[in-house]
C-alpha cells in the first residue's frame, strides 16, 4: 500500500520545468530511490513534499491526507522528516540540543508552561532529554551529546541530521544524498544503517542518491528522473539495463555503445 502518492505534480520556476506531470509511488515500509543526473527535479520533488514549495498542479498525499497547501511544521506534524544535501545542522548548539530541536513537533508543553518551570513542562524536559540520548546511542554517537556539531567528523554530522530527523518520530524519512561526501567505508555504513532505520523502527525511506552502489544494494524500487520528467521506474536489475537510464547518465553516443555490448552479450 502507498504511503505516499504523487499524481501529475509540476513544478515551474519562471519559464523552466521542474517536474513534468510526475506520477510516483512509494510503498509504505519500504527503502525507494529517485536518481537521475543534477538538475534532474529530484530535491525539487522533496521540497514539494515537505512544503518548502507548493506544485503548480498535481496533486501529492500522505497516509491518504492531501499535502498541497500544508506549511512545513504542518507536515512534519503528519510523519515526514527530511535530511538536507547540504547538512544544516545547528553547527553552534551541541549535539544533543539539535536533537532536541528536533522534537519539537512532539513536544506538548506551551511557552507558558515552559516559563513557568510547571510540573508537566520538567517532566516532558525529562523525557526529552532521555530521548535525545536514546536516539544519539542509536546513530552510533553515544557519549557524544556535549560536543559542538561543527566540532564532529563528517560522517558523525551526517548521522547527527538523521537522529533529528528521528526526533520528529516520522512514519516516512526523506534522505537527501545522505552519502555525499563520504569515503568507500563511511558510505558502506551509511548503507547499512539505512537499512536498519526501516528494518529496526518500521520508517519508509526515500532517498535521493548518485551513488549507485548505494542506490542497487537497498533499494527496492527506483525511480529515474531526467530533466523533471519520469523516464524509467522499476526493481535495480531492471533499471541498471534501461537504455534511457544508461543514455541519461552516459550521453546517448556511449549508451549506443554499452547497448550493442548488452546485445552480443545477450
Amino acid at each position: 500500500m502507498a504511503i505516499l502518492s504523487a499524481k501529475k505534480v509540476v513544478k515551474t520556476f519562471g519559464g523552466l520545468t521542474a517536474i513534468s506531470q510526475l506520477d510516483l509511488e512509494v510503498k509504505e515500509s519500504s527503502i525507494s530511490s529517485i536518481i537521475g543526473p543534477n538538475g534532474a527535479g529530484k530535491t525539487t520533488f522533496f521540497n514539494c513534499v515537505t512544503g518548502f514549495y507548493t506544485a503548480d498542479s498535481g496533486t501529492i498525499t500522505f497516509d491518504g491526507r492531501l499535502l498541497n497547501g500544508r506549511s512545513t511544521d504542518q507536515i512534519t506534524r503528519m510523519g515526514i522528516s527530511r535530511t538536507y544535501q547540504n547538512i544544516r545542522l545547528f553547527s553552534s548548539m551541541t549535539a544533543l540540543e539539535n536533537i532536541l530541536v528536533g522534537q519539537d513537533p512532539q513536544l506538548k508543553t506551551s511557552w507558558v508552561e515552559a516559563l513557568v518551570q510547571s510540573k508537566r513542562f520538567k517532566e516532558e524536559e525529562a523525557m526529552a532529554l532521555e530521548e535525545a540520548r536514546r536516539l544519539l546511542s542509536f546513530v552510533g554517537m553515544q557519549g557524544q551529546g556535549d560536543l559542538v556539531a561543527r566540532n564532529l567528523p563528517y560522517g558523525a554530522q551526517r548521522r547527527l541530521e538523521i537522529a533529528r530527523a528521528l526526533a520528529s518520530k516520522p512514519k516516512l524519512l526523506l534522505l537527501d544524498e545522505p552519502t555525499a561526501g563520504m569515503n568507500i567505508h563511511e558510505t558502506a555504513e551509511m548503507r547499512e544503517f539505512i537499512r536498519s532505520l526501516r528494518d529496526e523502527l518500521g520508517i519508509t525511506i526515500l532517498l535521493i542518491e548518485h551513488d549507485m552502489r548505494v542506490v542497487m544494494g537497498i533499494s527496492e524500487q527506483i525511480t529515474v528522473l531526467d530533466f523533471g520528467t519520469k523516464i524509467a521506474e522499476g526493481l535495480p536489475e531492471d533499471i541498471q539495463r534501461n537504455s534511457h537510464v544508461i543514455e541519461a547518465y552516459l550521453g546517448r553516443g556511449a549508451a549506443s555503445g554499452l547497448n550493442q555490448e548488452v546485445t552480443t552479450e545477450a
